[in-house]
This record gives C-alpha cells, sequence and structure tokens, in this order.
C-alpha cells in the first residue's frame, strides 16, 4: 500500500534547483525590512530572524540537491535537456547573494568583522556560480533543448539575471575592502552588470513579442509575469550601488573623475530603470487578476512573486537615498507592504506543500522508473 507521503529518498529523487527561489524571496524580504526608512520596533529583529531563517534554508536545499546528484546522478543531470527546469538554476547563486548581503547587513552586529571576510569569500563564489549559469545553461538552450517563440517565458530570465545580482552584492561589497580590491571588485561588479543586463533587456523584447503573437501563457506559468522586474529592478540597483562607491574607490586609486562620472550615470540610469518597471509592474498586475479569475494553481513559481518585487523595491529605497524624493520612499512603503503579504501567503502554502510532500515532484522525471534498489522504500 503506497502512502501519499513521500519517502526521503524520493523527496531527494525529486528535489529540483526551483526550491531555492524561496531563499531568493525571503533573503530579499529581510534586506528590504532592514532598508525601510522607519522607526518600527522588532522591524530589525524581524529582518535579522528572516536572513537567519534563510540560511538554514539554503543549506538545506544544497544539502537535498547535492546528495540528489550523488544518489542519483543519470537522473539529475537530465535537467540540463529541460526546457523550463534548468532555468531554475540561476536562483542557486541568486540565493546564495541574499545570504553575502545579510553578512554585510546583519553580520558585523552579530559576528564581529570576520563577517566581512566571510561576505567576501562567497561573493566569489556567488560571482563565479552566476557567470557558470549565464554560459552554461544558454547553451544548452542552444544545443539540447527544444524551445519556440510560443511557448517562451520570462523563465529564460533566471539563469541570465544571477550576474546582475551578483553585480549589485558587489557594490555593497566593495566598500568594506582595502583600496585595490574594492577597485576590483567594483570594475567585476560594472562587468557582471554588462553581463546580464543587456542580454535580459532583449529577452524582454522577444518576450512582449511572443505576447502579442500568442498571447498569455498558460495558468500554470502565470507568476512568470512578476519575472520581467527582477532584471529591471536589479539593473537599477547594480547602478545606484556601484555608482555610490564610484567616487570614492575611484579616488582613492586616483581616478577621481571616472568615480563622478559614474555616480551620475548610477542615479540617472537608475531612475530610467525604475520607470520602465513600472510598466512592467502595472502589466504584472493586471495579467494576475486576469490569472485570478481563471484559476491559478499553486507552485514554487509562485516565488516569482517576491523576489523582483524585493529588488524593484530595493531600487526604490535606494533612489529616495540618492533623491530624497518622497514619491520613491511611499512607493518603497506600498511596495514592501504588499511584498510582506505575498511572502506570507507563499511561505505558508509552500510550507504546506513541502509538509504533505505534494511540491516534490521533478518535471524531468516523468515517464520514469523507480531506481531498484530504491522501490522497498515507497511501500
Amino acid at each position: 500500500m503506497h502512502s501519499s507521503v513521500k519517502p526521503l529518498a524520493e523527496i531527494v529523487r525529486n528535489f529540483t534547483p526551483n526550491w531555492f527561489a524561496a531563499t531568493m524571496g525571503t533573503g530579499a524580504l529581510a534586506l528590504v525590512l532592514d532598508q525601510l526608512p522607519l522607526a518600527v520596533v522588532g522591524l530589525h529583529a524581524v529582518a535579522v530572524s528572516l536572513w537567519l531563517l534563510n540560511i538554514g534554508l539554503f543549506a538545506l536545499f544544497g544539502l537535498l540537491y547535492a546528495t540528489r546528484w550523488i544518489l542519483f546522478f543519470d537522473e539529475a543531470r537530465r535537467i540540463f535537456q529541460h526546457p523550463v527546469m534548468s532555468m531554475f538554476f540561476g536562483t542557486i547563486p541568486m540565493g546564495l547573494a541574499t545570504i553575502v548581503n545579510g553578512f554585510l547587513a546583519f553580520g558585523v552586529h552579530l559576528i564581529g568583522e570576520q563577517a566581512i571576510g566571510i561576505a567576501h569569500g562567497l561573493w566569489w563564489l556567488d560571482a563565479t556560480m552566476s557567470v557558470a549559469c549565464g554560459v552554461a545553461i544558454p547553451y544548452f538552450m542552444f544545443t539540447r533543448q527544444e524551445h519556440s517563440m510560443e511557448k517562451l517565458t520570462a523563465v529564460w530570465l533566471l539563469p541570465i539575471v544571477a550576474c546582475e545580482v551578483a553585480a549589485a552584492s558587489a557594490g555593497l561589497l566593495a566598500p568594506h575592502l582595502a583600496t585595490s580590491e574594492a577597485l576590483l571588485v567594483l570594475v567585476l561588479g560594472y562587468v557582471l552588470w554588462a553581463f546580464s543586463v543587456p542580454l535580459a533587456m532583449t529577452m524582454l523584447v522577444l518576450l512582449i513579442l511572443r505576447l502579442v503573437l500568442h498571447k498569455l501563457p498558460e495558468r500554470d506559468m502565470g507568476v512568470s509575469a512578476w519575472l520581467a522586474l527582477g532584471p529591471i529592478g536589479t539593473g537599477a540597483l547594480g547602478l545606484l550601488v556601484l555608482g555610490g562607491d564610484a567616487p570614492a574607490v575611484f579616488a582613492a586609486n586616483g581616478h577621481a573623475g571616472i568615480g563622478d562620472v559614474a555616480f551620475g550615470l548610477g542615479v540617472i540610469g537608475g531612475i530610467v530603470f525604475w520607470g520602465y518597471g513600472a510598466w512592467w509592474l502595472a502589466l504584472a498586475i493586471l495579467k494576475t487578476v486576469r490569472y485570478l479569475r481563471e484559476g491559478l494553481p499553486f507552485n514554487l513559481g509562485w516565488w516569482g512573486f517576491t523576489f523582483p518585487l524585493a529588488v524593484y523595491t530595493l531600487a526604490t529605497l535606494a533612489l529616495h537615498r540618492a533623491t530624497g524624493l518622497a514619491l520613491f520612499s511611499v512607493t518603497a512603503g506600498l511596495l514592501t507592504i504588499c511584498l510582506t503579504v505575498f511572502w506570507i501567503i507563499v511561505a505558508t502554502r509552500t510550507f504546506n506543500g513541502a509538509r504533505t510532500t505534494a511540491l516534490f515532484s521533478a518535471p524531468c522525471l516523468e515517464n520514469s522508473r523507480w531506481p531498484a534498489r530504491f522501490e522497498a522504500d515507497v511501500v
């Protein structure tokens, strides 16, 4: 007799990288709450708690996914042929980036200056993983996978956007480093930004064409409407934080004029991206309302409600700090309320889905026979 709850071996066998989207959303919410210009009692403690929870989730997910590759290697590697699930490899470095940023925001107060060294080391790992995703997954799209314009969704952005998330982290890390190392990280931050943002913007053009020609995607991909906000929000945030570092870092290395130009470009570029993001945000809201009327089935893709909105909110907060305009502070407050509500809903439903093991299902294993050595564990 088969139980409705999957045994541990089957959970491992069906564990996929889209679970790391939960670490992206949780970590990003922690960073947003920490940066709100509000003196709310307990808000910082909530942010720290979310960040610590995020570390635990990332470690657990990393253990489960590594175990899958060890025990079920032949099945695990099928992901590189899957045209949707393979895109979620980008969620791993992006989830790690929220931990890196948390060490800079919270770690120094918790464990002292060694938090900077941890963040520095993890940033290099994150940047390396991001570049690998940004090159390898598109290459597999070109050589192994089957794609068509009709099936194009914003999920294509996930492996690409990881590099610009690492770029924004570089902007947060650079001020904490020695002069020459700060310049290297800052310059690499701009390189990572350029490695990602232009390509992501071209994909958004294709996405508009696909939506015009083939209309909205199926309901199970409905939340992907929010993913377009990710590269726009992170692109704005990257320009703002890198530009904010640039005057001091370049001046310390004898290039003061370059830093002043970078600061101005960061503010203007951030505003332009923010305006572009407002259009995509409005479209995401309209499309979501339509999907909700038709019935929007829950899946791990619902975490797409959180991280893209969070990075857009972080960019909004950065624009407020740069300009002092109430437009950005009020908007950031409203976005944070929406983000928090989204996180509570999605986290609750994800917990229930994990508790019942219903969410542990790998699409790349459909019609695949259970390995003989584990069959006894299922009965």
